[in-house]
């Protein structure tokens, strides 16, 4: 199993090393102050995208010392924007509560995984969300046991749902992936429609903002 979340302040030094404040335009003492005073345990200290896209965080993740990567076909990652079962608060920062893999769903479609989520009162993760949670927990990424982040998708110009998911998942090193990628954690995508055995379905209890 993943390991624990470190508490928010040592998860705002963390977004601190890494420089994702800078790139989100954020100064570091506004992540701190806005830790500070949220006692909440197990909570995920989480950024919102319109500051911090994923196409920026991507590469900020590591696994056993290999740099995270965007799949070349999905040049389009950014536009992959919350549904309205993720919406996100407005604010800057927000907490994410009750954050769990979803092993419990693995070889689940989305299309099957989303109305048993909104049963169950969870929140689907949207991928940056995800993207924070393996910033401050790289070994929630495991062989057979990665995760999908059904809480963003793209819509097309007639508003229809884009029939590809985001996910993130340890790289093979094959094909259009690379050998030098081999092991890397990867953003990618899968339809829809399909299940797949090594992907939980990532999921919260709830959003509180901050700040």
């Amino acid at each position: 199993m993943p390991s624990t979340l470190p508490p928010l302040d040592q998860q705002a030094e963390r977004l601190i090393e890494l420089g994702v404040h800078q790139l989100a335009g954020l100064p570091a003492e506004a992540l701190r102050a806005a830790a500070a005073p949220a006692h909440t345990a197990g909570a995920l200290l989480t950024i919102h995208e319109k500051f911090a896209p994923a196409s920026v965080l991507a590469p900020l993740l590591e696994l056993h010392g290999k740099q995270g990567f965007i799949v070349t076909d999905m040049t389009d990652v950014d536009q992959f924007l919350p549904i309205e079962q993720s919406a996100l608060p407005d604010n800057s920062l927000h907490l994410l509560e009750g954050v769990d893999r979803g092993d419990d769903m693995a070889n689940w479609s989305p299309d099957e995984a989303l109305p048993a989520m909104i049963e169950a009162q969870r929140t689907p993760l949207t991928l940056t969300e995800g993207i924070h949670w393996l910033l401050q927990c790289p070994d929630a990424l495991e062989r057979g046991k990665c995760f999908m982040t059904i809480g963003s998708r793209l819509r097309k110009p007639n508003g229809a749902l884009d029939s590809r998911t985001p996910a993130l998942w340890i790289s093979n090193g094959t094909g259009r992936d690379g050998r030098d990628n081999k092991n890397a954690p990867k953003v990618g995508w899968c339809w829809a429609g399909n299940r797949h055995t090594w992907l939980g379905f990532a999921s919260a209890s709830n959003r509180t903002p901050l700040g």
